[in-house]
């Protein structure tokens, strides 16, 4: 019996109130998960976006940014 069907027998013998707080649980963990996943792909992906852009002289100053009328 792997990890998943020990799980799911474990979850089948409790009442149904405590197989909804399981469920509950395990929907908690997946959200996290996917959470972490997407802030580590996120920042890998500004910062490879910005590699070696630091040390870019830029062809505009603050004034360039000020909008006039």
């Amino acid at each position: 019996m792997n990890l998943s069907e020990k799980i799911l027998a474990t979850a089948a013998s409790l009442p149904e109130s405590k197989q909804q707080e399981v469920l509950d649980f395990v929907e908690y963990l997946k959200l996290k998960t996917e959470k972490e996943e997407n802030s580590t792909w996120n920042r890998f992906s500004v910062t490879s976006a910005m590699k070696d852009m630091e040390n870019e002289v830029s062809n505009y100053s603050v004034t360039d940014l000020k909008e006039t009328y």
